[in-house]
């Protein structure tokens, strides 16, 4: 045994040793981590070995780059670059854990994000998380302690180009083998899991870098033949308002009322035998209310922010990072500006900074005249949740700033409360939590019952407002609240297993449109946040045609119900697509061959959307293209500050 030992201790005493060592650390860490921190859906054995050997040619690609440094710096780069790659794994465990999802170049610019996160980051952590650093401490440990011997012969080129002939031969073996399983992996658009799953976290980020950088590449490259495709997409697909509901709020103010990850299960739900939305559930069944209940959020990585920019744009999110983050500078014919320029005012209200999304400059963009975020509030810490203003509150505070605008007006306001990780203090809860064991379901349903109080409140103030009788007020639920991470503790909630097919049944969020004098009633239409926009348009009595928009009217007898979404899956009134896999929608059982070529169709169709939409948002097409009487956005022209509005307006604090 002792002589194994020195002999192994001779080994490690070479730089080539310690290096193996490392690699071996790194490996394994990472497999484990993948293996039990992502839920990654094996399926069989193949995947199982797959999970198991694509770290290591990324580790060996990335720790190998120490070679190229001479001396005893090897050994300080090769420590640096294995520390870098735990930092790297560890952020996508904290940002799976909230998200759901896997970071990407684009998110690293979101640094104003993660700083406003705060306690949600803290209420991630786990006790065993320092294990996931532990390799790297005992990697310097030997160092420092002089267990290996620093070694100052260098690797010779020759042997640095055999190296890296094997690693490349593993990194493509890797490849190879994940095509046999998953063809196309690459080129086609895939859930984040897969790619982690067949190449592994290092190599997806690669990939991603190298999307992110193409992407950012075809603004440069595109010029204005690229919308022509793109216009004639969208116009043999306009759907014709129906007569019925055109125009029935011509002329009214327009509210969106955001509802913070807001799930539409919720709607008309007992817990304990307790309506957890009581006033919601009379406004699904108010005369003057439709009350969509096959509405679908379509959002991505940016969340709320995607939601916003759909229902703003009838545009789809990016497939990675957030459009609000990387492409608030481009050109848009947002709902803001085509409203301004039918004689309306607009302004968003948000109880949070100006700088969250990137907020304070895409608005500029869409054409808000005003945006009135935390600075206009009073922002007192019993009133606070840890994104900002609690809901009641910020209503309440909202009322006076919305009288100040010039009617009609359309403005949105963006609520908070109900967001992860559900916090809900005592005083403020009026229902017993839920009983998984799992804290962010059980508050979940708290705060989502004080969210429908301040909604009822803000009914009640608009109404004491005198503008009730001649306002239009959308409510509409952004993305969702409890994760597919917590899929068995919505099993034990509805009492139903969640399959792949429940749980995009699950990406449901409630949609209002409540309209003054109009008839309302259930309206079992499929659609999504992409056919906000049209809908908005054809009530105010505003054709949308000229507009290059995605969605269709969700009240036109054309309206199109194929739903994408992002990761390319999609539902519908008669097919659900998950994970490659297809399903009757109104059964859930799975479609067999002889019923493939209907969603291969629509897959296709899907597919073509999310391609063009990219195109638009990617290449920012829209400033190629300018419909007939529309004036583009000159983003110059906003201000929001508080002194500047003040003043302009002749408002004094106490007017609060």
């Amino acid at each position: 045994m002792k002589k194994m030992f020195r002999k192994g201790q001779k080994y490690i005493n070479t730089y080539f040793g310690f290096f193996v060592l490392a690699v071996f650390f790194l490996w394994i860490k990472t497999y484990l981590t993948q293996l039990t921190q992502f839920k990654l859906g094996m399926e069989s054995p193949f995947q199982q070995f797959l999970l198991f050997i694509n770290p290591l040619g990324s580790v060996l690609l990335f720790l190998g780059l120490s070679f190229f440094v001479k001396g005893r710096k090897k050994y300080r780069w090769l420590m640096v670059i294995y520390f870098l790659l735990s930092v790297l794994l560890y952020s996508n465990i904290l940002y799976y854990r909230f998200f759901n999802d896997y970071i990407t170049l684009p998110t690293l610019t979101q640094t104003k994000n993660a700083g406003d996160l705060g306690g949600s980051v803290i209420s991630l952590l786990k006790p065993y998380d320092f294990l996931f650093f532990i390799d790297f401490l005992l990697l310097i440990a030997l160092l420092c302690y002089r267990v290996v011997e620093i070694q100052m012969t260098d690797l010779k080129r020759k042997n640095i180009s055999a190296f890296y002939a094997l690693t490349v031969t593993i990194l493509c073996t890797n490849l190879g083998l994940a095509e046999i399983d998953r063809p196309e992996l690459l080129t086609r658009e895939f859930d984040h899991n897969y790619l982690v799953k067949y190449i592994g976290l290092y190599n997806y980020a690669l990939n991603d870098v190298v999307q992110s950088t193409k992407a950012s590449a075809q603004r440069v490259m595109a010029d204005s033949n690229d919308i022509t495709e793109v216009d004639n997409y969208t116009r043999s697909h306009y759907a014709e308002p129906d007569p019925a509901y055109f125009g029935k709020g011509k002329g009214m103010n327009v509210i969106y009322y955001h509802l913070e990850s807001f799930q539409n299960f919720l709607i008309n739900y007992r817990l304990n035998g307790v309506e957890v939305t009581p006033f919601l559930n009379s406004l699904s069944k108010d005369k003057h209310t439709l009350y969509f209940d096959h509405f679908f959020h379509q959002t991505a990585h940016g969340k709320t922010s995607d939601a916003e920019f759909m229902l703003e744009n009838s545009l789809y999110g990016l497939s990675q990072g957030s459009a609000f983050m990387l492409k608030g500078l481009n050109t848009y014919q947002a709902a803001p500006a085509i409203l301004g320029q039918h004689g309306y005012s607009s302004a968003v209200f948000h109880g949070n900074s100006g700088s969250f999304w990137n907020r304070n400059q895409i608005y500029k963009s869409f054409g808000y005249d005003m945006f009135f975020d935390s600075s206009y509030y009073k922002m007192n810490a019993d009133d606070l949740t840890e994104y900002g203003l609690m809901d009641k509150p910020f209503i309440k505070q909202s009322m006076p700033l919305v009288k100040t605008l010039k009617q009609p007006f359309y403005a949105k306001f963006i609520t908070l409360t109900n967001h992860f990780p559900f916090y809900m203090a005592k005083k403020d809860a009026t229902i017993e939590p839920a009983t998984t064991g799992v804290s962010s379901v059980d508050s979940y349903f708290q705060t989502a019952r004080y969210a429908d109080e301040a909604v009822k409140q803000f009914f009640s103030d608009l109404k004491e407002s005198g503008l009730a009788d001649h306002t239009m007020v959308i409510l509409y639920g952004d993305h969702y609240g409890i994760s597919n991470e917590n899929s068995p503790e919505m099993g034990k909630i509805l009492g139903k297993e969640i399959t792949p097919f429940e749980r995009t049944g699950l990406q449901r969020v409630p949609l209002f449109i409540h309209v003054p004098g109009m008839k309302g009633g259930i309206n079992h239409e499929y659609g999504g946040q992409i056919d906000l926009l049209p809908t908005l348009l054809h009530l105010l009595g505003i054709d949308s045609s000229p507009y290059i928009q995605f969605g269709t009217d969700l009240l036109s007898k054309q309206h199109d119900d194929l739903i994408p979404f992002r990761n390319g899956d999609f539902v519908s009134s008669n097919i659900t697509a998950n994970a490659g896999k297809y399903y009757d929608t109104a059964t859930g059982q799975e479609l067999a061959n002889e019923s493939l070529a209907a969603a291969e169709k629509d897959q296709q169709i899907v597919n073509m959307k999310l391609t063009l939409s990219d195109k638009v948002v990617n290449g920012d097409l829209l400033r190629f293209y300018t419909p007939k009487g529309f004036v583009p956005v000159d983003q110059s022209k906003y201000n929001y500050n508080k002194d500047r509005y003040l003043q302009s307006n002749k408002i004094i604090q106490k007017s609060r």
